[in-house]
């Protein structure tokens, strides 16, 4: 997805007659169009590419075999004439309102894919099953998208899929304030503006995709050429991905971002793990020739695992029975569209917010329903550490919680009405920046629909209320913040430095000299109902006692420890 600037206005905006301007006649249509642009009749070149991005005039349909260069984007200015355009839309619409939505699939697809400017026939993608390749780009729209599209119908989708090809559905939109297009459209330096811009984006990606016949549950992966990390150009298209994701989400698809690994890609990496909003899916370009999404150095080793496209080489051909196409390289770890269970059976929903009410808790707020049981409340789950599919997250069964009433999902989603919302605290084994996700589980047909993943502080749900040393002994008064009907299974550890005797020679000499070791003093194991304190009494031992005698008022560490969390004190031994 290299780029060069693009340009199209669709179906020929009329120019004002002037010095500068002419006049074509074609099938009907009176176009006065720029005196100095070249004019193509397609029907005398079916294979020419109706490039966004060149002044330049289209007359006719554009072809279903067109060559077109890989990295074509930027602003439309080009003039495309084709008298017939609109009535097929209208076809194409009522067509895909009847074809079954494309499939996502359960599993992330692994192996090798391609990327083209323009979808290729039924037949050069017949042709190209025996390429290496299973999964393909499909530019299903946006402002600076830069190449037609008369292939990409909701039919090609089903067919498709149905050949068990896996599409990457992508959006090009407005592009970053300092954007390395200099021609295309840019979004705004304001962050307000800019997410609104993302939440636009995304309402119409989603259109796209519907009359593409690319379904719910699917991801839509967002181009995001390279740009210069200004601090302003940083934060607006960062607001502008948020926005983009929260509404894809809202909408019932899956977030993905495509973007330079020094720029959009570093940007995203560097809000892994906060309270930012993140992409489900990222697609990072790093043109070093090696298929592999495992390793970048813009992004972290732990970050977006099995959630991943490399884009490792650019635009070039590469032909297979017969058929020559101009492509990007991809290696594929991440979600596509296509193959697998109905995306219209899974849950909708959203993860809208997480908090920490109380040491020890987390509460989350959120929406979501399963279309194969609309009235039916759907039960919520969360996983503290990460995803289901990360490793090392603990998992919390909160049960049929989306039950609350929510006005806006009645717009929205009138078959279901309004009451499937969720506001739910609960206590977690786990204290300190904890990244938080949630799942709507599946009724009937379908898979566990991921809501979203945000990142909260959690204060450790123990505390220490007071401590006091007297003689050989210390009294610790401990509080357990978990709610009542839970337990605080715990220890405490009391460790200090104390003297210890030891023996050096100096030739026939014996010295005994004295130096200070770390010991622990005693260990304690307790276990504290939720809400309730209590005073413990811990005997020091021998190892006390010498440190008493030895020093004046010693200094001891206090530990105090349960699952997921720990306090410490330090203690002055009387």
């Amino acid at each position: 997805m290299r780029r060069v600037a693009l340009c199209l206005l669709a179906l020929a905006a009329l120019l004002p007659a002037s010095a500068g301007a002419k006049t074509i006649h074609f099938r009907g249509e009176k176009v006065g169009v720029p005196a100095g642009w070249p004019v193509y009749r397609l029907a005398e070149r079916p294979q020419m590419c109706v490039r966004l991005d060149r002044k330049a005039v289209y007359l006719g349909k554009p072809g279903s075999a067109q060559n077109c260069p890989a990295g074509a984007m930027g602003r439309r200015c080009a003039i495309l004439v084709d008298p017939g355009a609109r009535a097929r839309a209208a076809g194409a619409r009522a067509r895909a309102s009847r074809i079954p939505l494309a499939q996502i699939s359960t599993a992330a697809y692994t192996g090798l894919g391609f990327d083209a400017c323009t979808a290729p026939s039924k037949r050069s993608m017949s042709a190209w099953t025996g390429s290496p390749y299973r999964a393909i780009g499909a530019y299903i729209g946006g402002v600076n998208r830069g190449c037609s599209q008369p292939n990409l119908t909701a039919s090609w989708v089903a067919e498709q899929t149905a050949a068990e090809w896996s599409l990457i559905p992508t959006y090009v939109g407005l592009q970053a304030p300092t954007s390395s297009c200099s021609s295309c459209a840019k979004l705004s330096t304001s962050t307000f503006t800019a997410a609104t811009q993302g939440t636009e984006a995304a309402t119409d990606a989603v259109d796209q995709a519907r009359i593409a016949g690319i379904g719910e549950g699917s991801p839509i992966y967002f181009d995001m050429e390279s740009y210069s990390r200004t601090a302003s150009a940083t934060n607006a298209t960062l607001s502008f991905l948020a926005a983009w994701t929260a509404r894809l989400h809202g909408l019932g698809y899956q977030s993905g971002v495509y973007s330079s690994g020094a720029s959009g890609i570093a940007d995203l990496a560097a809000k892994y793990g906060s309270t930012y909003l993140e992409p489900d899916e990222i697609w990072f370009a790093n043109w070093n020739g090696r298929a592999s999404a495992a390793s970048d150095p813009y992004v972290p080793a732990g970050a977006w695992v099995g959630h991943r496209i490399h884009q490792y080489n650019g635009g070039h051909d590469e032909t297979y029975g017969g058929v020559t196409i101009n492509i990007d390289n991809n290696y594929v770890e991440g979600a596509t569209a296509g193959g697998g269970t109905s995306s219209g059976d899974n849950p909708r929903g959203s993860f809208d917010i997480v908090s920490s009410p109380a040491p020890g808790q987390v509460q989350i707020s959120g929406w979501a329903f399963d279309p194969n049981a609309p009235t039916t409340p759907v039960s919520i789950a969360a996983y503290l550490g990460g995803k289901i599919d990360e490793g090392g997250a603990s998992g919390y069964e909160l049960g049929p919680i989306a039950t609350q009433e929510r006005s806006d999902l009645l717009a929205l989603f009138p078959r279901a009405g309004a009451s499937h919302g969720f506001d739910s605290s609960f206590p977690v084994v786990g204290s300190g920046r904890q990244r938080l996700c949630v799942y709507g589980l599946n009724i009937g047909p379908g898979t566990d629909k991921l809501l979203g993943c945000r990142t909260v502080g959690v204060p450790v749900p123990i505390s220490v209320l007071r401590t006091r040393s007297a003689g050989n002994k210390v009294r610790i008064s401990v509080r357990c913040e978990w709610p009542v009907g839970t337990v605080c299974p715990g220890q405490m550890l009391v460790r200090a430095r104390v003297p210890q005797l030891y023996v050096v020679r100096h030739g026939r000499r014996r010295v005994t000299r004295t130096r200070m070791v770390r010991r622990l003093l005693v260990h304690r194991a307790f276990q504290l109902n939720g809400g309730g304190s209590h005073t413990f009494s811990l005997g020091l031992g021998a190892a006390g006692r010498v440190l008493t005698n030895a020093r004046e008022s010693p200094q001891a560490h206090l530990l105090v420890a349960i699952p997921g969390g720990r306090v410490g004190r330090r203690l002055r031994l009387r």
